[in-house]
């Protein structure tokens, strides 16, 4: 009864640590679930998948059918979704169980976990007792699996929303790139940016996941269809016969807010890779500084898009104690107004702003302008070509561009993940919105840009002379995801 005794054990740790407020709803202890697992236990010898009969924890902005969806706001806090999003769908039939739904900053919005109306998601206590942040905005996924009370866990990625939590809980975390996995069903803060990410405490578990929701879907037309997979395994396959790796350093990462333990950790995971045979090498991303700006410009206008029909007549909960024509004779102002949080609501002024006629074209069209110049500088670097450019005509320049690549572009680039441990929630209550945006300073470029990126925790002495762990990203060219995961299992080896 292996596979009950662990959900039994994943249960016990949802009770015990209900303090640190990981789950907006946990799994009940008694219910249909029971059943799914010992059918699993069952059939143990020719399992679904590596996750049947586990337990997998999902964040809530991804819709479920047997439990409510209310990206903790207000304004979603009684719905539930008449459908499962894909990615819960394909999990279901692997055999997988939904450990519940997992607290989060309202609609995905911050870095901390703090920003949700059924209040923050705290992280297990920092070593001198004082309780930590756990990242956002997936911080409740990032608990519930460095806690056990889940298998794996589903999260979702902005612009690090995956990656921070997984840095700051000592748990690995996964944004593949985007358009491999289907965004059905998944409550759209962002769309170009969205992407549904793991969290695990191996990369091991990061893959059986991975492995079950990288699929095409007809149902989401931003997924990459099965010809455009093809012709990017073709690329990446042909690319992969070089060895040994070439693992870049961007120069631009090495700012001076990076804490000495987070320098530690990044020179004793390059000195790691290299003692394996790999090489390092530095290089330059120069639009990095400009990426974290064009970030906060794209990813509030889409979502002042996105949440615009949150008006409590057609989406949302209505606020049935104020009068139609409260606030001016606007039907839905007062309940906009008491379902958004006060982060939502800055968002959504921000974006209205810059889509605004006069301030668009300073703005959000510049903003895209630099977008496409973060992409460039990272296929700039990339030894292997981005599949999804268009084939040039073939010239004398273009060939020894290629042959330049070839013998000076990188396979991979290794940044920290955040510059400096997790912040106290006290420090918090005294941050300015401009200090919390700057958490997201390493893992914005990689999202603006769509890349595989990924988060592992490696070990590293702290202040109190505990060993304590720091998160360390490995970036991929698109489509070179298998590259990203093996790379970190390599890193993963310094844990012994």
């Amino acid at each position: 009864m292996f596979l009950l005794r662990e959900a039994e054990r994943c249960l016990a740790n949802q009770k015990t640590y209900a303090s640190l407020n990981a789950f907006i709803t946990p799994l009940k202890q008694a219910g249909p679930w029971l059943d799914r697992v010992r059918d699993a236990e069952a059939r143990r010898g020719t399992p679904k998948s590596a996750v049947d009969g586990k337990l997998v924890a999902v964040k809530d902005n991804i819709c479920t059918r047997d439990m409510p969806t209310t990206c903790a706001s207000r304004i979603l806090d009684t719905f539930t979704s008449p459908y499962n999003a894909s990615v819960v769908e394909y999990l279901e039939e692997a055999g997988a169980i939904v450990a519940g739904k997992t607290n989060l900053d309202e609609f995905g919005m911050g870095s901390h976990s703090t920003n949700s109306h059924f209040g923050a998601v705290r992280n297990t206590s920092g070593p001198g007792g004082d309780a930590i942040s756990p990242g956002g905005s997936s911080g409740g996924s990032a608990v519930a699996v460095s806690t056990g009370q889940c298998h794996a866990a589903l999260g979702t990625d902005t612009g690090g929303s995956v990656r921070l939590p997984a840095a700051y809980t000592g748990t690995v975390g996964f944004k593949p790139s985007y358009g491999l996995v289907s965004r059905w069903g998944v409550v759209a803060y962002a769309n170009s940016l969205d992407t549904v990410g793991v969290i695990g405490s191996k990369i091991s578990k990061i893959r059986h996941v991975f492995k079950i929701i990288n699929r095409p879907d007809a149902r989401d037309p931003t997924t990459l269809s099965p010809h455009t997979r093809a012709r990017i395994a073709s690329k990446v396959s042909h690319s992969r016969s070089q060895t040994p790796l070439r693992i870049g350093i961007p120069l631009e990462y090495n700012i001076h807010e990076l804490t000495p333990c987070v320098q530690a950790a990044w020179s004793s995971s390059l000195l790691y890779l290299q003692s394996l045979g790999h090489t390092i090498h530095t290089v330059s991303l120069p639009r990095t500084k400009q990426a974290l700006s064009a970030y906060y410009i794209l990813a509030p206008a889409e979502a002042s898009s996105n949440l615009a029909k949150y008006d409590g007549v057609r989406y949302g909960t209505r606020d049935t104690n104020a009068a139609d024509n409260n606030a001016g004779g606007y039907l839905y102002a007062s309940t906009r107004g008491t379902g958004f949080g006060d982060e939502v609501q800055r968002r959504i002024l921000l974006g209205a702003f810059t889509l605004s006629a006069h301030a668009i074209d300073n703005y959000f069209i510049q903003a895209q302008r630099v977008r496409r110049l973060v992409q460039a500088d990272f296929d700039s670097v990339f030894r292997l070509e981005n599949p999804l450019l268009p084939p040039q005509q073939p010239s004398s320049k273009k060939e020894q561009t290629q042959v330049s690549k070839k013998d000076s572009g990188v396979d991979v680039l290794l940044c920290p993940t955040a510059p400096g441990p997790p912040p106290t929630l006290e420090s918090l209550e005294a941050a300015s919105s401009v200090e919390m945006y700057m958490n997201d300073v390493f893992t914005v470029p990689a999202s603006l840009a769509g890349l595989p990126a990924l988060s592992v925790p490696v070990p590293v002495g702290t202040e109190g002379g505990e060993e304590g762990t720091v998160g360390m990203q490995v970036i991929g060219q698109f489509g070179d995801d298998e590259l990203v995961l093996g790379v970190g299992e390599m890193i993963e080896g310094m844990r012994g």
